[in-house]
């Protein structure tokens, strides 16, 4: 199995469940090249791990992080952040 295959490159942002465990989920992620995942805030901390592709990661306190294959951010809870594609990416959320 791909992550690529999960996704359509019809929806600029799309999302499937790879797995629930009791507490918590594993997301895959598409961000077509160009677009945005527009802001939004999570109530738990999170993990963001780029598989492919190149994209930032922005928060409201002004922190800027780049993503590219094999990097990542922790995302803390209750601070808004958004991510700008600059290729399609594919990533994968856990929390």
């Amino acid at each position: 199995m791909n992550l690529k295959d999960l996704h359509t490159t019809e929806k600029a942002v799309s999302t499937a469940q790879l797995f629930k465990a009791t507490e918590g989920t594993v997301i895959s992620l598409q961000i077509l090249a160009n677009e945005q995942l527009k802001e939004h805030i999570t109530k738990v901390p999170a993990f963001l791990l780029c598989i492919s592709g190149e994209a930032i990661f922005e928060n409201e306190k002004g922190e800027i992080t780049p993503l590219s294959a094999g990097s990542y951010v922790n995302i803390e809870p209750l601070v808004k952040h958004w991510i700008n594609a600059k290729t399609t990416c594919n990533l994968v959320l856990t929390k």
